[in-house]
């Protein structure tokens, strides 16, 4: 599995561990689960808007494939 080393501001590791500590998980654990959302969420923003941009195109890639 591949690794990442992240840095973060002390405040920032404050609230991370705060969260860890919170949720009785480890700071990797929320780390990770922070990403992989923010990843996730990004990926479902671009398949809209590649959906609707298909659609609005639909029409003129019509006419320029005759």
């Amino acid at each position: 599995m591949t690794a990442l080393n992240l840095q973060f501001t002390d405040e920032e590791m404050a609230d991370l561990r705060s969260t860890a500590e919170r949720e009785g998980r480890s700071l990797k654990a929320v780390a990770h689960d922070a990403v992989v959302s923010v990843v996730s969420s990004r990926k479902h923003l671009i398949r809209e808007a590649a959906a609707r941009v298909a659609s609005i195109s639909e029409e003129l890639n019509e006419r320029l494939a005759r």
